[in-house]
């Protein structure tokens, strides 16, 4: 009997385009100090808005960005006006970014009319789309593919945005993601998804919830690429931020950036963190702190301690000014709940 023909198996692409190693940005003086106020900014406001859940202004879940400032900071200076940027629910910092007033967010946070969602947004899901921010989202892993579909727009108006979509180390592990990954890189959508891996999934290490532990890889079954980043260093976001934004500007598709960083407080306001030490976060702050980083720079640049501490002050003034402001603003009107719950187009 004859043997039929042997089959012809085409071997894997091992030799994939990859982009570049990133390098640290290299920052004027003027763009260190706007990188350290902005920084700053989000660990004052931050700080605010604990005291203000302590004293019972604020309700519901909160969760506070402090220790992670240079992620925020870093691939957000990169950002242009025509890109869109969407987030979990520890996203107060992202929103300042985006060029949100303090006075407006801090006046959501507490549920005032004035607030930029008019006090129904709340912590954890506020909106605006007048300044590319598209949430605030309070389920875990939803904003990722609402961020793919975000990408979809920007490819599809030709208006040469992209998407900065946060999630994450926890939020890595749902199955939403995968399928945004998928779709992403077969329509090769012009986003980068940002993984903000700070160690711990509300009370779990990342070590023990996932399998694979280096975040930056979980998109290579999709064909997409992944850097992990320093995100306690400014420099290396702002310098990983430029390297992304160039790959997925150049119609390559999406990009993963694993940003190593580290949050002080608890998961949220509720979470007293007693499944880590505080030796282990005082070695952190102690070592690594991204605004202490970016304040020894300056220093030995020749700025002088009190030119340092008057930033400070200032925006320890923009801080309180927004909380007074939220405290003293009113609550919206009962008829509030019955608007912007349905949008008809035609």
């Amino acid at each position: 009997m004859a043997k039929a023909p042997a089959r012809t198996v085409e071997p894997p692409q091992t030799n994939r385009e990859r982009p570049a190693e990133p390098k640290p940005y290299e920052a004027s003086n003027d763009e260190l100090i706007a990188f350290y106020k902005d920084m700053l900014l989000i660990r004052r406001f931050e700080e605010k808005a604990g005291q203000l859940y302590g004293l019972g202004l604020i309700g519901g879940f909160c969760h506070l960005y402090i220790g992670q400032e240079a992620v925020a900071v870093g691939l957000q200076s990169a950002l242009t006006d025509k890109d869109s940027v969407i987030t979990g629910y520890r996203d107060h910092g992202h929103m300042l970014l985006c060029g949100i007033p303090p006075k407006d967010v801090m006046a959501e946070l507490t549920g005032r009319q004035a607030g930029i969602s008019k006090g129904k947004g709340g912590s954890m899901h506020m909106f605006s789309v007048e300044h590319k921010f598209y949430g605030g989202h309070g389920i875990v892993g939803a904003q990722v593919s609402l961020g793919t579909g975000l990408a979809f727009s920007h490819k599809y108006s030709e208006d040469g945005g992209a998407t900065l979509a946060y999630f994450g180390d926890g939020a890595a592990n749902q199955g939403q993601v995968y399928e945004s990954f998928n779709m992403a890189e077969l329509w090769k959508l012009p986003i980068i998804y940002v993984i903000e891996n700070n160690q711990y999934a509300m009370g779990t290490s990342v070590n023990r919830a996932s399998a694979e532990d280096q975040l930056y890889r979980r998109g290579e079954s999709f064909r997409i690429p992944g850097i992990q980043v320093d995100g306690m260093d400014v420099l290396a976001c702002r310098g990983a931020a430029e390297e992304a934004l160039a790959w997925v500007r150049a119609g390559k598709g999406p990009i993963i950036l694993e940003m190593k960083t580290y949050r002080y407080r608890g998961h949220s306001m509720s979470d007293p963190a007693k499944y880590r030490s505080r030796d282990e976060v005082q070695a952190v702050r102690d070592k690594s702190d991204p605004i202490e980083h970016v304040k020894k720079m300056l220093q030995d640049a020749g700025m002088k301690d009190d030119e340092i501490k008057s930033f400070d002050q200032e925006i320890r003034k923009t801080v309180n000014e927004a909380a007074d402001f939220a405290e003293q603003t009113p609550e919206p009107e009962a008829a509030e709940l019955y608007t912007d719950v349905l949008v008809e187009s035609y």
